[in-house]
């Protein structure tokens, strides 16, 4: 590491580039052959492995994990805690052309502890729920909501995922997680964390 990294308390790979303008924040990693543009911020305690490309103003969360292969467009937010799988493929555009480029990016917005699963695609102007969870290789086309397990081409509801990020399992539109014990109920297909 740099002298500079260490006094700002962040680690980039030296193979890596990150552009002056770029907020990192404290206990972030950029693994190899990484580029973060000027403008984009991205919080503490992040891990962004090989080969990800971080556009101009785009914002990534605190605890986001990003693994290899991964580029984040101008357009993208990510909240706290997402988890990014392995190529999984963000759009900006709603119709590009080489020929005629469109600046007018369309907002996606992927929320706090949302996962997303190796090689999928989320078309942009999409939103992922809290703590969602999309199948690798699905295609998402429209909104998610928040504890959805969704996958396939168009992606669809499979299912309803705790925080933890077990499958739910809903008696009586009531269920409790085996593994952490919170409990939720369902109200029109909208999952709602019970008080403890």
């Amino acid at each position: 590491m740099t002298q500079l990294q260490i006094d700002a308390g962040y680690f980039v790979h030296e193979s890596s580039c990150v552009d002056d303008g770029a907020e990192i924040g404290q206990g972030t990693k950029i693994w190899h052959f990484s580029h973060v543009m000027a403008g984009s911020r991205i919080g503490a305690r992040c891990s962004l492995g090989q080969n990800v490309f971080v556009a101009s103003n785009v914002l990534i969360g605190n605890d986001v994990k990003i693994q290899n292969n991964v580029s984040i467009y101008e357009g993208v937010e990510l909240e706290d805690e997402v988890f990014c799988g392995p190529s999984v493929v963000f759009t900006n555009v709603r119709t590009p052309r080489s020929g005629r480029p469109r600046k007018n990016y369309a907002l996606t917005k992927v929320r706090r502890g949302a996962t997303l699963g190796a090689n999928c695609t989320i078309v942009c102007g999409t939103t992922i729920g809290e703590f969602a969870l999309i199948g690798a290789g699905s295609v998402v086309t429209k909104d998610v909501s928040p504890h959805s397990i969704v996958y396939g081409n168009p992606a669809q509801v499979r299912g309803y995922a705790c925080q933890c990020g077990l499958p739910l399992a809903f008696s009586d539109l009531r269920a409790t997680c085996t593994e952490c014990g919170r409990r939720y109920a369902m109200d029109n297909d909208e999952i709602a964390r019970l008080p403890e």
